[in-house]
This record gives C-alpha cells, sequence and structure tokens, in this order.
C-alpha cells in the first residue's frame, strides 16, 4: 500500500490570463514534515486553496489519502490553520473548539471529548475558560491549531502558523508541531520563516511564478555551510 498522502499531479490554475499554478507535479509521504516554500505570489496559497477545495484546477489531479480533492470525504483526516487565524473575541477557547467539534459532526458529548483532547495537545489548559478578546496572539495561534486537530486529524495544513508571533511565541509553536512528531501526523507547512522550517520540517519544495523548482529533503537541498534560506534566495534569483 502506498504510503503518498498527498498528490499533486500535473495541477496548472489560471485566472484568465494569469497563470498562477503551472504544470505543479509533487508527493507527500505519510509522516513527512513537508514545507512548501516561495515568494509572495508564488502559488503557494492557490495550492493549497485547491487542495481543500476552496478552488479548483483549470488542468490535473489533487488526491489526499488517495481521494479526489474534489470528493468531501477526502477532508475528514485534513485539520487546517489558515493565515492570520481569528477567534470570535466572546467566545473562550473551550467554546470555540466546541463550535469547531459540532460543525465536524460530533455530538455535544463527543465534541467535549474533542476539546478535551485538542486543548491538552496544545497546552491550553489554564486558558480554556478565557475569553478570546484577552489571548495574546500566541494563544490564538494555539486555539487554532487545537481546532485544526480537532476530530483526530492526520494530516495538517498550516499557512503561515508562526506570522505576527514574537521569537517566544515562534519558538513555543516549533516545540508543538516537533511534539507532534512520532503520532502518525503529517504537516504540511508553508511559511517564510525559513530558519525555523529548517528545524522542523523533513523535505521543501520551493515554486517560484507557479513552477516548482526543487523538490527534496531539505539536507539534499542545502549545500555545505548554506542555510535553507540562503538556497532560497538564490533558486528564485536564478543565482548558480
Amino acid at each position: 500500500m502506498s504510503n503518498t498522502v498527498i498528490e499533486f499531479n500535473n495541477v496548472t490554475k489560471r485566472y484568465g490570463s494569469l497563470t498562477a499554478v503551472d504544470a505543479v507535479t509533487l508527493s507527500v509521504a505519510q509522516g513527512e514534515y513537508f514545507a512548501l516554500l516561495g515568494p509572495n505570489g508564488a502559488g503557494k496559497t492557490t495550492l493549497v486553496k485547491m487542495m481543500l477545495d476552496f478552488t479548483r484546477p483549470t488542468s490535473g489531479t489533487i488526491s489526499v489519502n488517495g481521494i479526489s480533492s474534489t470528493n468531501t470525504a477526502c477532508r475528514n483526516a485534513i485539520g487546517y490553520l489558515a493565515e492570520n487565524h481569528r477567534m470570535p473575541p466572546h467566545l473562550s477557547g473551550r467554546q470555540y473548539l466546541q463550535r469547531c467539534a459540532e460543525l465536524c459532526g460530533f455530538s455535544r458529548r463527543e465534541a467535549a471529548e474533542q476539546c478535551d483532547r485538542s486543548i491538552e495537545r496544545v497546552g491550553m489548559r489554564e486558558k480554556e475558560h478565557s475569553k478570546a478578546s484577552s489571548y495574546s496572539k500566541g494563544m490564538i495561534q494555539r486555539f487554532g491549531l487545537a481546532s485544526a486537530l480537532v476530530g483526530n486529524a492526520k494530516l495538517l495544513i498550516l499557512d503561515e502558523p508562526t506570522a505576527g508571533l514574537d521569537p517566544i511565541g515562534i519558538r513555543e509553536m516549533r516545540l508543538l508541531l516537533e511534539s507532534l512528531k512520532g503520532q502518525g501526523m503529517t504537516i504540511l507547512l508553508s511559511s517564510h520563516l525559513l530558519s525555523e522550517v529548517e528545524k522542523i520540517c523533513d523535505t521543501a519544495a520551493i515554486i517560484n511564478k507557479g513552477k516548482l523548482m526543487v523538490k527534496d529533503s531539505i539536507s539534499s537541498i542545502i549545500r555545505d555551510g548554506e542555510t535553507l534560506e540562503a538556497v532560497f534566495v538564490r533558486l528564485v534569483k536564478g543565482l548558480t
């Protein structure tokens, strides 16, 4: 049985005369921490939106666990944390997660159990009953990750999970993601914070102007003495 979780097969997305994604083929394996990298406007968010069926490819196919991205069943195993995640300020973290779980189809009792599990995993037990209006950016991101974990998701799609965080919050998010390793979790992470990506992820794909430039293990992408950031700049700028 294949261990491929995500598969993009010759995927293209056009908006009129603009080609946002150009014949991208790549895959993500089970248990892999995969970084999707590129400058602003490269096509990263479009790839994520197509995988979640927020928009559909002009051509090509996308599958998750062997199920077409256009089939709602494929999303049962996906947890998603959007960039600039927000919470209703009048709700507590627990109330927010309870609603998320119920929207996933859980009964009230099952939803409460999901809340307990997710809150414990992100270390927010002490703040679960406080209003979201009192939360720091880091706390909101933690509860956002908790909402992505509701339903025992085995594939997490994280779009800029450290956006707006201070250095302590960035470190806490990295440690939290690292703690999920070994639990059968697969993560696709889109981020501009390449120093953190280098610490967390196993594999990276770099895209620019909609085209896939490289996809390999991070240890293979990085040359002797280089950082991932240096490789990224070199490839995007077309330097040898």
